[in-house]
């Protein structure tokens, strides 16, 4: 197979790089991945590197898997021997070999998101704070941000105050690392974490996995945290061979830590990079490019390319105004409606985009009105449904020893005549336990004080926990998961459910084992931890296709790196898109320029964009002009529609506008102390007023610990 036979010659100039690092700059649509896996190629067949030299970073198990199949049908079983994987998975393949040097078994269970949380509610009771003035989920987000910046405990300034949330979060932090420790657990960001300080800390072990990967080739570099680049840095000290593929344009992750300047001083880090960037777009309409270009070339923070096609200019952008959100949803489903039945376009070529959750109800509604099938992509994943974390609790335990969370979990999980008293015991002596559970309940059932009923059911479950020990241990995956299945009995625990929901829990089991068997297809030699660890790494990100023809609905950040023929984007006013957080703020507006180019670019052929004058969202009526967005786009690229007078005679006449506030009005209504509630942040007090009329701004002091200070006018701001 020739590699170059389908390269543009900015493609060919990137594959054929080989020494030194290289930053392509690829436009949305232009075929990055063909470059990505075609360079992997050419290194192995034309330069002669060792394919188990090569490591190829991506974002999504769903990226990678195709980067696989690329390379593999271009390489043959060759391919089989390069790394290619998510950072996460990367990790752990390097932790599971080398966590013992940081005082951890290989064991290691990973939490997710829920696990995490679970264990950060301890850490607040035990801390004795205010779970309503610090809440948990607020709490694990600037977590998470410390963590994603690489950052321990002991390394934050200790000038944070200690009442803010920053400070109990420093609190929190660091009682919630020795919990995980003691667990044997690593959550989701700690895996790149530790795996940063192995590489610091042990200078023996990142000699060896540099001399390993000799070529790193990273995609969707735009994404990566300071955690990811400080790794990346490491790696590829000796001998620089990064080549990184990513989009400034596409940098829509700053609120999960990605940092866009990591992508912008590529070449400042890295002196002797080349850059190339790729132009050509082999996805969408001249006038589609022109116009998302537009949108996106007003921010100051990026490299600049100009994307081109050879697939003609195309219809031009559709510009529809509603009067409302109903008006909006109606026009959306009609024009839906109307492609599906000229039979040209099916229901999975067709995506509906929105900023915010929310905004789907009534496009929902619409659909099911005018019974157009449809998905809602992002919603709960198969790994996160309750009967499967059940299950794979058990599993855990079987595997990891001092799993004491997952213990906790399945405790009464089907109910096993343990009353809250014997719990709660058992919970307070895990947490004084110095070993696993084997060694926790031969204190127990050694002790003082357990009634005779008790005792025999503790000793009962120990011994059902050492049957699972033993069918960890010799079984494959899948029968594992069955033998569990039945020796817990948890198959008829969900059959006396009963009901829909009780079958739909059963079919999720089963499914599970479905999972299992076909990880042993993919993986002859993976054992039962390997699939727990794929099971914790499975990303929601990882959108499947849908062959069912149904509408696919989505937010914006989850489209990014999907195509369509047909999209549409909803909610184009003010204060929702751009969000009401960015408009003060340059660098948060330039994210959501960014945000907004990534969904006009998914559109192939048709991209209607849509705005209501009035929307009722988060129980108020909001009244918002529209987006300053659509001012960008050259009115030549643009076909208006207005729902106004076009569409429901009824509701004719001047557009409806948000009153404006006469002068001092504001002053009267907002002043120091005043309670407000924010739709985004929730309840918070004015604490500073400045300015009047339309220029009047507060400063609200919100529960979560944050200051805000906002425009009046614009502020979506209610008084309570």
């Amino acid at each position: 197979m020739d590699l170059f036979e389908h390269l543009n010659p900015s493609q060919r100039k990137a594959v054929e790089h080989v020494e030194g690092p290289l930053l392509i700059l690829a436009g949305a649509g232009s075929g990055k991945t063909r470059v990505i896996t075609c360079r992997i190629a050419y290194l192995i067949r034309h330069v002669g590197v060792d394919p188990q030299s090569i490591l190829a970073l991506t974002f999504t198990n769903k990226a990678a898997g195709e980067m696989k199949e690329r390379v593999k049908a271009l390489l043959g079983s060759l391919g089989d021997k390069v790394w290619i994987s998510t950072f996460h998975s990367a990790c752990v393949r390097i932790l599971r070999r080398e966590i013992d040097k940081l005082g951890y078994s290989r064991d290691f269970a990973i939490y997710d998101a829920d696990d995490q949380l679970s264990l950060i509610k301890e850490c607040l009771v035990q801390l004795d704070l205010n779970a309503e003035l610090y809440p948990a989920a607020s709490i694990a987000e600037k977590i998470r941000s410390f963590k994603n910046q690489g950052r321990d405990p002991s390394s934050l300034p200790e000038e944070v105050l200690l009442f803010s949330l920053d400070g109990k979060a420093v609190q929190v932090y660091a009682l919630l690392q020795k919990k995980l420790k003691a667990n044997n657990a690593l959550d989701f960001d700690d895996l790149l974490l530790l795996t940063l300080r192995l590489f610091e800390g042990c200078p023996e072990v990142l000699a060896r996995y540099q001399e390993r990967f000799r070529y790193l080739l990273v995609d969707e570099y735009q994404d990566t945290n300071p955690t990811q680049y400080r790794l990346l840095k490491l790696l590829t000290q000796t001998r620089q061979n990064l080549c990184v593929v990513g989009d400034d344009d596409q940098s829509i992750y700053k609120w999960r830590g990605a940092d866009i300047r990591n992508i912008l001083d590529f070449e400042r880090d890295f002196p002797a990079a080349r850059v190339i960037k790729l132009e050509e777009n082999y996805r969408s309409t001249q006038t589609i490019l022109e116009a998302a270009g537009a949108v996106v070339a007003v921010n100051r923070e990026r490299k600049g390319k100009q994307l081109w096609t050879r697939r003609g200019p195309g219809s031009k952008v559709t510009y529809f105004q509603a009067a409302d959100e109903l008006e909006e949803a109606e026009y959306v489903c009609r024009t839906i409606a109307q492609l599906l039945a000229q039979g040209g376009y099916s229901g999975q070529e067709i995506a509906v985009l929105y900023r915010t959750n929310a905004q789907s109800r009534s496009i929902e509604e619409a659909l099911q009105k005018a019974r157009i099938p449809y998905r809602v992509v992002g919603g709960l994943r198969f790994y996160d449904r309750k009967e499967i974390k059940d299950v794979l609790a058990y599993l855990r335990v079987a595997i990891n020893p001092c799993d004491f969370l997952s213990l906790k979990r399945i405790l009464s999980v089907p109910p096993r005549g343990l009353g809250k008293a014997a719990l709660d015991r058992i919970t307070q002596q895990a947490q004084a336990s110095t070993g696993g559970w084997p060694e926790l309940f031969q204190e127990l059932l050694e002790g003082e004080g357990l009634p005779g009923a008790m005792r025999e059911r503790l000793r009962a479950f120990r011994q059902l926990l050492e049957e699972l020990v033993r069918s960890a241990q010799s079984l494959s995956a899948s029968r594992a998961i069955e033998e569990t299945i039945r020796a817990t009995g948890y198959d008829r625990y969900l059959a006396k459910e009963g009901g829909p929901e009780g079958e739909s829990r059963r079919q999720n089991v089963q499914e599970l084992v479905t999972a299992a068997r076909q990880f042993e297809l993919e993986a002859p030699e993976g054992l039962l931890k390997d699939f727990l660890d794929g099971a914790a790494l499975a990303s929601s990100e990882d959108v499947k296709d849908d062959p069912t023809g149904r509408v696919n609905l989505m937010t914006l950040h989850s489209s990014k790196g999907l195509e369509f023929r047909v999209v549409f984007i909803g909610g184009m006013e003010n204060q929702l898109f751009p969000h009401a957080r960015s408009m003060e703020s340059p660098p948060l507006l330039e994210e959501e320029r960014r945000l907004c180019y990534v969904g006009m670019t998914r559109a192939k052929e048709l991209l209607f964009l849509t705005n209501a004058a009035k929307r009722r969202l988060y129980g108020t009526e909001m009244y918002n002009p529209p987006s300053l967005f659509l001012k960008s786009i050259p009115d030549h690229y643009l076909q208006r529609i207005d729902g106004l007078t076009a569409q429901r005679p009824a509701l004719a006449g001047p557009t409806p506008s948000r009153p404006d506030l006469p002068a001092n009005s504001g002053a009267k209504a907002f002043c120091r102390g005043t309670r407000v509630h924010h739709p985004k942040w929730g309840t918070g007090v004015v604490v500073e007023v400045e300015g009047e009329g339309s220029s009047l701004k507060v400063t609200v002091a919100f529960q979560q610990g944050e200051k805000k200070k906002l425009a009046a006018k614009f502020a979506p701001l209610r008084l309570i």
